[in-house]
């Protein structure tokens, strides 16, 4: 990373993004900055180093919960009734806020909108195609850097079209994140290739990285939870096929989400002498303070853990 990415990315940590990233409001009185609510924690992240101290940013699902399953609580609900300002990824991630959205008043901005987005075993393609109604594509956005660079640039025109006093700080930020999130694509990749080609086969918890596979050329063998969400339940049938289909292509790990119960993981990993990493963000990030607790540092974090155990 140059000199000037690195001064760049540390003046938008010193704008606030670890007071802000697990979220800032907490439905009391406003201090006159604008008010913020994000559903989940990747999309918080990001709109959080957009935001800064200019804005006070409340996620409604932190790090390490699992927003498949989420019930909204009432505090949530008076937040996003008080909100100027609502950012959702789409896609069915969220739904648990449609509800609450309908007695809010404000800019309600949809982040998905517009990305590339990929269908479970298919190819990526253009939001509003043939296959990209609500809830059938991929929610996990995020994986995919492309799409954090196109979710920060809309986060940091909303932004700045509610709060036009500080629009050039907003645009300030995004741009110096946009630096840091180049930097790290070319990081992965770098990792990435340290990784034989014969080993680039991944099994997951759930079907929750694919963008990333698809972005740095590893190859989805299968996964113990079907989908893209944690409600499906495997049955012995799919397990046992899963298990022979390790042996097959001879997968040497097993990747589980660190907000996904790794059990079945585990076993399927004991039944093929697979090795198990169960610490990796596919739904959520860390916690705060820790190497994953931002969405760059995430990817790093997955593509560091992928490439010890692939290697």
């Amino acid at each position: 990373m140059s000199a000037r990415i690195a001064l760049l990315f540390a003046a938008v940590l010193a704008f606030g993004l670890l007071a802000t990233a697990c979220g800032g409001g907490s439905g009391g009185e406003r201090d006159g900055r604008l008010m913020v609510v994000v559903t989940v924690a990747p999309v918080g992240a990001l709109v959080s180093v957009v935001a800064g101290d200019d804005a006070d940013v409340r996620v409604l699902v932190g790090p390490g919960i699992d927003p498949h399953d989420y019930e909204p609580r009432a505090a949530d609900r008076r937040a996003v009734e008080r909100a100027d300002v609502i950012f959702r990824n789409g896609l069915g991630l969220d739904a648990f806020l449609d509800r609450a959205l309908k007695d809010s008043n404000g800019a309600i901005v949809t982040l998905s909108e517009g990305l590339t987005l990929r269908a479970p075993d298919e190819e990526p393609h253009a939001a509003g195609g043939s296959h990209s109604h609500e809830g059938e594509d991929d929610p996990h956005t995020w994986h995919d850097i492309d799409n954090d660079r196109a979710m920060v640039r809309a986060i940091a025109g909303a932004l700045a079209a509610a709060d036009p006093a500080h629009g050039a700080a907003y645009e300030a930020r995004a741009a110096a994140y946009d630096a840091r999130l180049v930097a790290v694509d070319a990081e992965i990749r770098a990792l990435i290739a340290t990784i034989p080609e014969a080993n680039r086969k991944v099994v997951t918890n759930h079907d929750a990285i694919g963008y990333f596979l698809d972005r740095y050329g590893l190859r989805f063998v299968g996964a113990v939870i079907p989908g893209t969400s944690t409600q499906a339940e495997p049955s012995s049938k799919d397990v046992a096929a899963l298990v022979a289909t390790i042996r097959r292509e001879g997968v040497t790990a097993i990747f589980a989400d660190a907000s996904v119960d790794p059990k079945i993981a585990r076993q399927v990993a004991r039944d093929t002498g697979a090795r198990i990493v169960d610490d990796i963000y596919g739904d959520s990030l860390g916690p705060a303070g820790s190497e994953a607790a931002t969405v760059d540092g995430m990817l790093l974090w997955n593509a560091r853990k992928m490439a010890e155990a692939l290697r």
